[in-house]
């Protein structure tokens, strides 16, 4: 398996390149992401579907800058398909030639159906679990639907709807009195298969309407991926970017590269959403390019172990200079002894097991505040599988690092449990760090009894002890060493 893998994503609108760096056998990071616009299927649509000769010579100059780039960051392996503009064109065979002649890229065509699929592997193996849901990824040229049930795809679908092709066909031409009519015959190839209130929305002008309602919402987190909203709550304002003037975009938290094609996106979205039943939106900050490279990394099953995390174990990989093993069980064991006075559900042990495991991720950054160090990156790089509630909780008990008082996470507070759940899980991770302070294996146990915890096996350690005073109880009671 190559260390470095380029994946290059040729679309009707764009051309995006992501980095994937490996750090260990299922564990990965994208190092780098990079985005042109190409507009390969510009002026193509409503006649023969060609690619003008000005957009080929765009796309060769642009695959010949990703090839520089690709070069620079050593990578081994380049990973490179067309989707929609190329599938659509007649001459797309000119393309390819050239660039496997010029710069020695293989530039695979897919069509829809492996496209949906390729953005379903990439959902359903990186973002936190949904045992039903069906994937919605609106392109240039197309848009691509994949059912998600219990984990597996059981079905796709793709639809000759996309955000420039609307561009061309109505909105260019001020045919927006046609539109209704050619959104109800692309959603009425939508079958029951495919309907389900839960839908990740993917691709560029998802994202961007998901960002728009972050920063009207002034919503705490920056991380796209992993973004809940309902679409009841959001509908109204969709529908008002949907059908603003271009010149009134501005009033919208919206990049203005996205001006020319964020209201097609948005008419497309309310038209499948409405089709697909669908009521709680989840954004999706991974795709096609995530999907190709998981491909190859995850053969044959296409999917990671059970309870294994390429996020957290590329971490570990990058950032854990000594092992937390030994935290990780006592922080677990002493979660079991202390069940009955923090009276916690059991799911909060995988959030504290997960802390366990990364409380020091900072520690290289610097020694001082490296708690604070530590939420920072699972606030920023804690990237797969995770709710965002699920980051949030982490990063503050890591963060709280055993005080009482959590104000510093008081910005979250809308993705986090109450304050005394936070309290007891940073109490408890405190606790289990201070008694783990020698590095040295001990078979500690623990047992809660008369409101007292007694610790056995720990009796001779000074340094344990002086740590372990200057940690804020969430409620009173004794501990001891036996």
């Amino acid at each position: 398996m190559a260390k470095r893998t380029a994946v290059i994503d040729l679309g009707s609108n764009s051309m995006r390149m992501a980095i994937f760096e490996r750090t260990s056998r299922l564990a990965f990071f994208i190092l780098a992401e990079y985005k042109t616009k190409v507009r390969l299927g510009e002026g193509g649509y409503g006649s023969n579907n060609e690619i003008s000769e000005a957009s080929m010579q765009k796309a060769i100059k642009a695959f010949s800058e990703f090839d520089n780039i690709i070069k620079s960051y050593k990578c081994s392996k380049v990973l490179c398909v067309g989707t929609s503009a190329l599938r659509d064109a007649p001459n797309s065979g000119v393309l390819i030639s050239l660039l496997r002649k010029k710069l020695g890229i293989n530039l695979k065509v897919i069509d829809g159906k492996e496209e949906a699929t390729f953005g379903a592997i990439a959902a359903k193996n990186l973002l936190h679990n949904l045992a039903e849901c069906v994937t919605i990824d609106i392109g240039g040229g197309s848009t691509e639907l994949a059912r998600i049930s219990n984990g597996k795809i059981v079905d796709v679908l793709s639809l000759d709807i996309g955000t420039v092709r609307l561009k061309e066909l109505f909105f260019d031409k001020k045919n927006l009195n046609k539109l209704p009519k050619f959104l109800s015959q692309i959603t009425a190839q939508i079958d029951e298969r495919f309907k389900c209130p839960n839908l990740i929305a993917i691709g560029g002008s998802l994202r961007a309407i998901s960002s728009a309602i972050m920063s009207k919402n002034l919503y705490p987190l920056s991380s796209l991926h992993g973004f809940c909203y309902k679409l009841s709550d959001e509908q109204a304002y969709i529908e008002s970017i949907a059908n603003v003037s271009v010149l009134e975009l501005n009033k919208f938290p919206i990049k203005k590269d996205r001006y020319d094609t964020i209201r097609e996106g948005a008419h497309i979205f309310l038209a499948l959403a409405k089709a697909l039943n669908a009521k709680n939106i989840i954004t999706s900050g991974v795709g096609v390019r995530e999907g190709v490279f998981l491909k190859d990394f995850l053969r044959p099953s296409l999917k990671f172990p059970e309870n294994f995390n390429p996020s957290v174990k590329s971490l570990q990989d990058r950032f854990i200079l000594s092992c937390n093993k030994a935290v990780a069980r006592y922080a677990k064991d002493i979660f079991v002894a202390l069940k009955k006075i923090h009276g916690l559900n059991e799911s909060y042990l995988e959030t504290l097991l997960i802390a366990a495991k990364l409380h020091n991720v900072g520690q290289e950054i610097g020694f001082y505040g490296d708690h604070k160090n530590s939420a920072y990156i699972i606030l920023n790089a804690l990237s797969y599988g995770f709710s965002h509630e699920q980051k949030a909780l982490i990063a503050a008990v890591i963060g709280t690092n055993g005080k009482k008082n959590i104000y510093e996470f008081e910005k979250y507070k809308n993705l986090l449990p109450k304050a005394e759940c936070v309290r007891w899980l940073s109490f408890v991770l405190a606790l289990a760090k201070a008694l783990d302070i020698t590095c040295e294996k001990l078979n500690l146990s623990f047992e809660f009894s008369g409101h007292t915890l007694k610790i056995e096996g720990a009796k001779e350690f000074a340094m344990a002890k002086e740590e372990i005073k200057k940690i804020a109880k969430p409620e009173i009671f004794a501990i001891s060493f036996v």
